[in-house]
């Protein structure tokens, strides 16, 4: 049988449009010398390679920089794409979703966005083996995908904008610490009642 190679779908044609190459000689110069980066699984594949794309492109990752990229939820889904003749699945949909948040002093959230990329794999019902090699060569790709996309958004972000960001966060918390603590004392300076005291007999 012959095997259809992957499809390409969702971020592949505008990452090429922007030029951005993973381990080309394309630049992949980021404003931001200095970040944190963390997930919910801290050894997992995505932050493990987005750390190491980080690294590569001249960003010091370490802990205790003023900002934070934070891999929040990851999740993958997979659906019927196709059908063959014989109502036999012949193609599945390959989706991940990834959401982000970027965080700066005080682990304030200064942005938060998400990514996603879909792929298309064979799977043949008479080829298991074969089938689970593409599948897991499409979430390999589609991971790769997921990083690419990520260095792009970043590589849009400049200190200008994230000090401004800062700014901003910093206003939102103040104004609502205030806001927290005049109910505070609205609270403490309005009488309480006292309890019923019923009249003995």
């Amino acid at each position: 049988m012959i095997k259809r190679n992957l499809l390409v779908i969702g971020l592949a044609v505008m990452l090429s449009a922007c030029g951005f190459q993973l381990r080309g000689t394309g630049s992949t110069e980021l404003s931001v010398k200095e970040m944190d980066v963390s997930a919910r699984n801290a050894y997992g594949p995505t932050v493990v390679q987005l750390r190491e794309t980080l690294e590569r492109s001249g960003v010091n990752v370490h802990t205790g920089a003023p900002y934070r990229l934070v891999l929040t939820n990851e999740q993958e889904r997979e659906r019927s794409a196709t059908y063959n003749s014989g109502n036999r699945t012949a193609e599945y949909e390959l989706s991940t979703v990834l959401n982000y948040s970027i965080q700066g002093l005080n682990n304030l959230e200064l942005m938060s966005d998400k990514l996603e990329v879909r792929k298309i794999y064979l799977r043949d019902g008479s080829n298991i083996t074969g089938s689970e090699q593409e599948a897991n060569r499409a979430r390999e790709e589609m991971r790769r995908d997921l990083v690419n996309a990520m260095m792009v958004r970043l590589q849009m972000l400049t200190p200008s904008q994230l000090d401004e960001l800062q700014r901003q966060a910093d206003e939102r918390a103040k104004a609502e610490a205030a806001a927290l603590e005049a109910a505070r004392r609205q609270q403490a300076e309005t009488p309480q009642q006292s309890p019923l005291e019923v009249p003995g007999n």
